[in-house]
């Protein structure tokens, strides 16, 4: 393989992988905003909770599918670092040969 060949590959993984952790990062904000909606939820009147309910404030998050896909996108995000470290090596090599 051709090292220009194999800097454009890394470099079209590098860019996935960016478009990947920023959707995991999506994901765990996400969360972490389901925490403090349940929280809030706890802690604010039966009134004040359904009023803001009924404006939209608070969301219906779908924790479990949310869990599932931050599981799926990490894992991604492993295998495809695993590809960009074997790139990186075969550049590596073939920038020395």
């Amino acid at each position: 393989m051709r090292s220009v060949e194999l800097a454009i590959y890394a470099d079209a993984l590098a860019g996935e992988a960016a478009s990947l952790a920023a959707r995991a990062e999506r994901a765990r904000s996400r969360l972490r905003l389901a925490a403090i909606e349940k929280r809030a939820r706890s802690e604010l009147s039966e009134i004040t909770v359904a009023r803001l309910d009924a404006l939209g404030l608070f969301g219906a998050l779908d924790e479990r599918a949310t869990r599932a896909e931050l599981r799926e996108l990490e894992g991604a995000l492993d295998a495809l670092e695993e590809l960009q470290a074997w790139v990186e090596s075969e550049l590596a090599e073939a920038s020395a040969a």
